[in-house]
Order: C-alpha cells, then structure tokens, then sequence
C-alpha cells in the first residue's frame, strides 16, 4: 500500500511485519537508463576512439628504475650532539630523503654530470603537447625580456641548465617501497639507453650528496667543537681559580679529604672520647685504692702491687716471717722471744706495705689530675674547633657551588674534547648507510603509454562525462511526458495523448460563392480524428468528450472552452478536431474562435471567411450570418477574422455581447466549443472564464516546462477547478515509451494498440 507522503524519487511500502520502509524506485532509475543510455555510450564510444587515437599517436616512453636503500638511524656524530639521543627513522624521515632526491640541488649535478642541458635528445624528451603549449605561453610572457640588454651567454647557460633540471624533475619520479627504507628511482624518457643512464646518475650522486653532507656537517661540527673546547678550557681556568683564591680569602685549608677545619674537629672529638675514657678509668683506680687504705687492709691486692717489686718482697718477707711464727709459736710457744720479734717485724712489713700502698694511691692521684687536665684541655680545643668549623660550613657553600661549576666545565671540557677527536677521525673517513641495492637496467618495453589503460581510463572518462551530462539533460528535462507528471504537478485528470503528426496542406480549390459558407481546411491535421476515427489521436479526443459529458447537467448546451499555457501547443487543432468528433456522432456542435491576436482555427479552416466573431460584437452582426458549415460532419465555425490588432479583445470576450452571444449558442447547440487564447501571456482567457461550464487543456510534450503551467494555473485557480483534464499533445510515441514505467498507462500500450488504426 502507498503512502500519501510518498515522493516522485522512492516510494514507501508495508512489509508483513507491519513496519513503514523505504525501497528505491528502480523502475524510474532503469526509465532514466533506457533514455539515456544512448547518450552516454556515444560519449564513452567516442572517449574511448579518441585514447586509441592517442595510444597510436603517442611516443612511446621507457622507465628505468634503480632501488636505493637510504639506512636505517643514524649513529653520527651530529646525531649525538643533538639533545634527542634516539632520533629513529620515521615517514618524516623518509619524506625528507624523497625531497632531497627532487631538489635542485641533485638535478643540477645530474644535469652537470651528464651534460644534459646540451643533449638535444634529452631536451626534446618533454615534448608533450601541453609542455609545448606551456613554455610557447612563458615565451609570450616573457617577451619584454628580449628587449632588455644582459650577460647574454651567462643567461643563455643558466636558462639552457634550469631547462634541463626542469625536463630532468618532470620525468622523475620516487616512490618508497611498502614501509621500507628503500626508494625507487625512475626516471622515463624516449631513450632507453638514456633513461637508464640518467636514473644510474641521480642514485650515485645522491650516495656522494649524503657523504659530503656528513663530510660537511663533521667539518662544520669539529669546527665548532673547537671553539668549544677553547671556550670550555678558559672556563674550566677561571673556575679553579676561583676556588682556590676563595678558599685563601676565607682560610678554607683542604686536604684530599675534605676541609682541614673539619678534619681536626674530627680528630679532636675522637681525642676528647678518649680523654674521657682515660679520666674515668683514672677515677675509678683512686676511687678503688682510698677504699682500700680507708679499711687499712694492708695485704689489698691492686695491679700495681703486683707490678712492684718493693710490694713483692715485703709480702714475701712478711709470709717468711709468719710461717716461721707460727711454727716457732706452735712448739716453743707464743712468748717466746723469737715468736714476738717474729711479730714484730710482721708488724714493720705491714706498715711498708701500707706506705707503698699509699705511695701508689699518690700517683692514682697524679694520673686523674693529668687526665682531667687533659680532657679539660681537649673541650676547650674542640670548642674552639666547632667555631672554626662553622664559619668554615657557611663559608663551604659558597665554595661547593665554586667547586661544582668547577667540575661541570672540566666534564664538558673532557667530553667535547673526546667528541673532537672523533670528528677529526670521521672528517678524515666519512661513511654513510646509504647504499644502491638494485642497479638500472636499459628497459625492453616501453612503459607509457599503457595502452590498455589509457583506453580504460578514457572510456572510464568518457562514461563519467558521458553520465554527467545526461544526467544534466534529465536534471533539465522540466517537461511533461507522462500522465502522471500531469496528475502531480498541476493536479489535473489525463485524458490522454495525442501523438505528433505531419500536417499535410491540402491543394488550393477555386472556392465557389456557393460554398462560401462552407469550412475550407487547409491541412490534414484539422480534420485528422474524422479521416482517422479508429486512431489514438481520436480515442483520445473521444475521451475528452465523455469527461464533459460525464460533467453535463441541465438543459442547454454546453460551453467548453480549449486552453494552453503558451501559443503553439496544438489547441487550435485540439479544438478543431474535437468539434468534428463530437458532430460526427450527430451533436450539434458550435466551434468559435475566440483567439482575436493568433487566430489558429480560422487560418486551418476559415482563411476564406470575410467576417467573424469581432463582427458580431462590434458591428452587432447575426450570429448566423457569420457562421461556416463543414459539409460532411455538419459542424458551425464562427471564424475570428483579424484585419488590424485587438486591443481589447478581453474586454471583447468579457463583455455582455459575447454573453449574449454564448447564450444563443447555448439554445441551439449540444457543444459550444471555444478556441481560447494562451493562459500565460494574456488574460482574455480569464476574461471569459465566468461564462464558460468546462475547459480543456492542452500541453505540448517535451515541450512546455512544468513550472509554468503549474504557475498559470495556481494563479487562475476558477479555470483549474472547471477542468476537465489534460491532454498532452504533439507526443513522440518512439520516446514515449522511454518514459515508461511499470504499472503507468504508456507502460501496457504495446498491449492494446492493436485496438487502434492509423487507417482512414
């Protein structure tokens, strides 16, 4: 089912499942084809002879190629001074590699190598026609130039070498091969021998460009090193110097370990800890020995004791005697003389005992007062050190960042100069990773033009143009050729078509005073319908003629009037033959010619006519006195016989004799039938709208733009309202059927013309 919001370019249909979707209207696309299908294949047909003629005509050209590999990432010199260390080839890369092979710079030393801007042959190798068309152009231009006085063998030399460089960059080309880092280098000419021999030139000088850039760049890199390195020695200088003189002013001594100041703080601290340590082993020995004297404990035992000699044998003294007492006591007894001088020299070895003791503790004492001493000694030096080294501390760092840039100049200092031996051994042997992988070859067969191709690419070119331009004629065709552009532009009912007819002129007869009255045609046309009454050109006037029947109501006669857009469409005829259709089936029928600036109908029929319709309203004239009779349909014509311009002919057809006139006409005719003028360039149809029941229009096919009959009519919308329908005239029936499209009336015609005949 249809959609009403469907359009002229798809069309929208229900599927099972319910759902609105858009499909194409191929019919329309496959009409478009067969209309213009002819157009298209003699533009690719004629396309395609015009690339065999230039294949045949061509100069057939040969490449030679030669394959450079241009290395991978450089490892240079240059590379590593740059701040980007791991620069890695990329497309840029590659880019950059292809720009240099086309620059001036290698086809100038290709074209001094190979002497080519003297070589006639290799200068003729651009003789393309739009290069020749091209330089004749600049010669134009340059024409002044010939007038102005120069160095003309140095301007003749660089013109003829630019001239060479030009015809060298317009037969080259570089491609890169996939994502590698090789290029093809090719380069065409009508020479194979000199095809080959130029594209060898371009990858060798390349090769020896890219060694004496790398030579350049080292020499100007260890040049400029070396100014460096003066730079960087003066300053790595003045920066030692610095240190050293700033270290004088603030007596800041330095050993290879660091500041003196801090050094001897270090080693006084470590003697204080030292000093401290002896003082309270000192204390406690004296400490230890007053004990021992304080509770007169003689025989006490101290390391000194032991140590001394005077100690020891007074102990032993002192164990002789008291073994010897105690045994002269045990046998002679306790009193006895020997026994108490026995105890008292026991008693005397005691008392030295406890002198030597005291002796010792008198130099415990002498050894804790050096050790105070001593650590007294210690504190105040290493507070004397602190204070040193904390002026030295803020003094250190002023000299810390003496010492740094210090360091910095003699590392740049170093490595620069590490760097310029390197450039002095690079500069004396340069070498590149670029290399010729594949060298050319003279080639066998020409590689331009490619026959196939280029006939391809033609007829590819002339079916684009070909389809461009159709497509421009269908985008131009705004005219009406089928029934339903009628029903949908200007919203009329289509009655038909009649097909386009060569209107024979009937032979001049002496037209007798007898017949005077009588219709004299001057061609076939306008009496074809009655001479052809089985044709479609009658079926479709009898069409017309059952539409304003099917609209009739009343008593009276009925008036239709015959309108177009503009003049030439064929209404006169439409009329004309409408009339004598309609009275050969025995209506009375009235044609009147209503057209006071183009009388159509009256020239086809009524030539001979003395008076007219502007008779009856002027003149006041009778309606019957001016009447023609067709003799063998028994039709009236009321001719318009024009002898100067009308120029109130709407006022004419407007006016209340042409009322009553039609009035009359209405009493004693079935048909009153109307010649109108055109709709669009004047308004005597608009004029006599009111008194008219039914019109006609007629459209010319192929002919007539849709605009303008949609305008006319949606400006006098009281004539579309009483229309019965169009009819499209002057049709050709061989391209009607190009406009076919399945489902429409044209498209089935093949089906029923057996129901019409041409015949007489």
């Amino acid at each position: 089912m249809q959609s009403p919001n469907s359009k002229s370019g798809s069309q929208f249909v229900w599927e099972d499942n319910g759902p609105l979707v858009s499909s194409i209207d191929l019919d329309r696309a496959f009409a478009i084809i067969r209309r213009q299908w002819r157009v298209v294949a003699g533009i690719t047909l004629i396309s395609m002879l015009l690339g065999c003629a230039y294949v045949i005509t061509a100069v057939p050209r040969y490449t030679a190629t030669a394959s450079v590999l241009i290395g991978g990432s450089p490892e240079g010199l240059v590379t590593r001074l740059s701040m980007d260390q791991a620069a890695a080839d990329d497309d840029a890369t590659i880019l950059s590699q292809i720009e240099i092979l086309k620059s001036d710079t290698i086809g100038l030393a290709v074209v001094n190598k190979l002497s080519l801007s003297t070589n006639g042959e290799f200068m003729a190798s651009s003789g393309g026609a739009f290069d020749t068309l091209k330089r004749a152009f600049n010669v134009l231009l340059d024409l002044p130039s010939l007038f102005v006085s120069s160095d003309l063998a140095q301007t003749d030399e660089e013109e003829a070498s630019r001239d060479a460089l030009n015809v060298l960059q317009s037969n080259m080309t570089i491609a890169r091969v996939g994502k590698s880092y090789v290029l093809d280098v090719s380069f065409t000419s009508p020479n194979r021998e000199m095809s080959a021999t130029v594209a060898n030139a371009i990858a060798d000088i390349y090769i020896n460009d890219k060694l004496e850039a790398k030579y350049e760049a080292t020499r100007r890199a260890s040049e400029w090193l070396q100014t460096r390195i003066d730079e960087l020695k003066q300053k790595a200088l003045e920066s030692d110097l610095a240190v050293q003189k700033y270290r004088a002013e603030n007596n800041l001594l330095a050993t290879g370990n660091g500041l003196l100041a801090d050094q001897q703080l270090a080693q006084l601290n470590s003697a204080m800890i030292v000093a401290q340590a002896d003082t309270s082993k000192a204390q406690a020995k004296y400490n230890h020995i007053q004990e021992i004297l304080k509770s007169g404990q003689s025989d006490a035992i101290v390391p000194e004791v032991l140590e001394s000699s005077v100690s020891n044998e007074l102990r032993q003294k002192y164990l002789a005697a008291s073994k010897l007492e105690a045994d002269i006591s045990s046998r002679l007894g306790p009193n006895h003389i020997r026994a108490v001088r026995l105890r008292e020299e026991m008693a005397e070895y005691r008392r030295l005992m406890f002198e030597e003791l005291n002796r010792i503790s008198e130099s415990y004492k002498n050894e804790l007062d050096v050790a105070r001493s001593r650590e007294k000694s210690l504190a105040d030096s290493v507070t004397s050190a602190k204070t040193e080294s904390a002026s030295a501390g803020q003094s250190s760092v002023q000299l810390r960042e003496l010492e740094r840039s210090a360091e910095t100049y003699r590392n740049l200092y170093q490595t620069f100069l590490q760097r310029y031996q390197e450039a002095i051994q690079q500069q004396s042997f340069p070498i590149t990773e670029a290399r010729i992988i594949t060298r050319p070859v003279k080639p066998q067969r020409p590689s331009y033009p490619r026959k196939l191709m280029v006939i391809a690419l033609f007829g590819i070119f002339g079916a684009a143009l070909g389809s461009g331009f159709a497509g421009i004629r269908e985008m131009r065709d705004r005219f009406f050729r089928t029934g339903e552009q009628i029903r949908d532009e200007v919203n009329l009912e289509y009655l038909g078509s009649l097909p386009r007819l060569e209107d024979k002129p009937l032979g001049l007869t002496v037209i007798d005073n007898t017949k005077k009255r009588n219709l004299q045609k001057t061609g076939t046309l306008a009496s074809y319908a009655i001479d052809h009454p089985l044709s479609v050109f009658a079926e479709t006037l009898r069409s017309a003629k059952m539409s304003i029947d099917m609209r009739k109501a009343g008593e009276g006669g009925r008036v239709v009037g015959i309108a177009s857009t503009l003049p030439g469409e064929g209404k006169s005829t439409v009329a004309l033959n409408l009339a004598e259709l309609a009275a050969s089936q025995g209506s009375r029928v009235l044609l009147i010619d209503c057209d006071f600036r183009n009388p159509g109908a009256t020239k086809a029929a009524g030539s001979h006519a003395e008076v007219g319709l502007l008779e009856v309203l002027i003149s006041g004239a009778r309606l019957q006195d001016v009447i023609l009779q067709s003799e063998k349909t028994g039709l009236s014509f009321v001719p318009a016989v024009v002898r100067h311009r009308v120029p109130n002919s709407s006022e004419l057809l407007s006016s209340r004799m042409m009322r009553n006139v039609l009035d009359l006409a209405r009493s004693k005719f079935d048909y009153v039938i109307l010649d109108l003028p055109p709709l669009a360039p004047v308004v005597d149809a608009r004029g006599i709208e009111p008194l008219i029941d039914d019109f006609v229009f007629v459209i010319e096919w192929g002919r007539i733009s849709r605009r303008i009959v949609s305008t006319t009519l949606g400006r006098d919308e009281e004539i579309r309202s009483k229309c019965v329908g169009a009819i499209l005239n002057k049709v050709d029936t061989k391209k009607m059927k190009l406009y076919e499209t399945h489902g429409s009336e044209a498209y089935y015609m093949s089906r029923y013309t057996s129901y019409y005949s041409e015949a007489s």
